[in-house]
């Protein structure tokens, strides 16, 4: 469904127990598992995968098309294609989404907005409407 482009190769590594201050751009994939002061940003325009391990913490900003999160990220976070948040994810920010997973044990302590609203990490909503619904199992559709 979301893969309507072949998924790119993981090319970079940020190993367990290395520690980089500063902005880290990337394109193609890149998985952290150890630790980032400082935003990490995808190319613009590029099919991109970020995986952040459940090893791995990030603080500062987060910004790829398919984002897979386990670990800890400190910041506001935008997934132009994909957020995955695996049970053992902890984001501390607010969350721009084209489209969101989001396993039981992952938590968000921030604001979900839904790309498709035109909200971006540097923009203030104003728009009550929810930004997920949920449909209880079961339930009939009118």
């Amino acid at each position: 469904m979301f893969n309507s482009k072949k998924q790119p190769a993981i090319r970079s590594l940020i190993g367990e127990g290395t520690s980089i201050q500063g902005t880290l751009s990337f394109s193609d994939g890149l998985r952290i598992d150890g630790e980032v002061q400082g935003d990490v940003v995808a190319a613009p325009g590029v099919n991109s995968i970020l995986v952040i391990s459940e090893k791995a913490k990030v603080t500062g900003t987060v910004k790829a098309g398919h984002v897979i999160i386990n670990g800890v990220v400190v910041g506001p976070i935008e997934s132009t294609v994909l957020l995955e948040l695996q049970p053992k994810a902890h984001i501390q920010g607010d969350v721009v989404y084209e489209a969101l997973e989001m396993h039981q044990g992952a938590t968000i302590e921030g604001a979900l907005h839904p790309l498709s609203k035109g909200v971006r990490t540097d923009e203030a909503s104003t728009d009550d409407k929810p930004a997920l619904k949920l449909l209880a199992t079961g339930s009939k559709k009118n």
